[in-house]
């Protein structure tokens, strides 16, 4: 299981996520913040949970590239 955690009320919009991990992440038109697609909110940390391994790769890489840091991943 891959668990993907992103605290959405401190983004700060840069698409770095989206450009890294394009299946997990896409930019709101209403905020310009990023959402983390297919994920449950639970005061203000979204989590995604996936039994998709695939995706592991490119959201560590968004972890990475996040300036503000507030994404994380962790294999179960």
């Amino acid at each position: 299981m891959v668990v993907v955690t992103l605290q959405r009320n401190k983004c700060i919009g840069c698409n770095y996520c989206v450009e890294l991990a394009p299946g997990q992440f896409q930019m709101s038109k209403k905020d310009g913040k990023s959402v983390l697609l297919k994920s449950v909110d639970r005061k203000g940390f979204h989590t995604l949970k996936s039994a998709d391994h695939s995706i592991l790769e490119n959201c560590e890489a968004a972890v990475k590239a996040c300036p503000v840091k507030i994404i994380s991943v962790k294999e179960t």
